[in-house]
């Protein structure tokens, strides 16, 4: 049988009396899975972990996973995407595997800093005096040379007759810096791309998206009246986790859907009118 083309129904385990009142992290997450009628590709698709590690993780086995670090970050994409709060598995998993690791003292860096030579900047007072210094010495030149009938210094300057200088036009030209798609942009979508946006208005849904080179969008729980706006050049892919929660608006039209709640749906938009792919 192939791993690839399981359905939830077909993955109900034997009913462990002893597991009920406090499952093992593989246990919950399976369970959370087919709660929100998803199978193993779906989770894998939409995570992109690989289907054997969902397997095993799902067995409660780790090793796998290449380490804690790994199935510590695979437990939490995992509980995300099947809409489990990832905080008690993460702390179930730290009681069996010894802990958090231990962060790296800084005690060190800050000997470094603190024994590293004190940059000393200019003596800006000895400037200073030095100036007043040589201020005083040319006015009293000056006041001595008035008094001995010698013409005065102040009556032979000619006014300065210059033109101002103009000030330097700016040629620094701003940065033409993208905009984030907004609501306005929603309202007047461009004919060339495909506009896209999700509001989770009936309660929140787990919403991945992507673009047509396959590059991820968003993949991450939306919730009550939040919303997220993507925008392609040719088509944007989506897979909606709670169909009858959310609100879509595709190059600029509102999307009139009959999703049930809780219903998974995979949809794709390209421009011109909405049409689900």
């Amino acid at each position: 049988m192939s791993i690839g083309s399981n359905s939830p129904e077909d993955e109900r385990p034997f009913e462990d009396v002893s597991e009920a009142a406090h499952p093992s992290i593989g246990r919950a997450l399976q369970q959370a899975r087919i709660a929100a009628g998803l199978t193993v590709d779906d989770v894998s698709t939409a995570t992109r972990v690989r289907i054997a590690i969902v397997h095993a993780i799902e067995a409660d086995d780790f090793t796998p996973c290449g380490g804690d670090v790994y199935a510590r970050g695979h437990i939490r994409t995992l509980a995300r995407a099947v809409r489990l709060d990832p905080a008690p598995l993460m702390e179930q998993y730290d009681a069996a595997h010894g802990g958090r690791p231990a962060p790296t003292p800084a005690a060190p860096m800050f000997e470094a800093e603190r024994i590293r030579p004190e940059r000393r900047g200019p003596n800006w007072t000895a400037a200073m005096v030095a100036a007043i210094v040589a201020v005083v010495g040319f006015v009293g030149f000056t006041a001595f040379k008035g008094d001995d009938g010698t013409t005065d210094v102040a009556d032979d300057t000619t006014p300065s007759t210059s033109a101002p200088a103009k000030p330097t036009p700016k040629t620094d030209k701003p940065v033409d810096e993208k905009p984030e798609p907004s609501d306005s942009a929603i309202a007047a979508a461009p004919q060339d791309k495909v506009t896209v946006q999700v509001t989770a208005t009936d309660g929140k849904s787990w919403i991945f998206a992507k673009d047509h080179n396959g590059r991820m969008l968003f993949d991450g729980l939306l919730k009550q009246g939040e919303s997220q706006t993507f925008q392609d050049s040719e088509k944007v892919n989506l897979v909606l986790g709670d169909a009858g929660a959310v609100e879509l608006h595709v190059n600029g039209k509102k999307i009139d859907d009959d999703f049930k709640p809780g219903a998974v749906e995979r949809l794709t938009y390209t421009k011109g009118d909405p049409q689900a792919g």
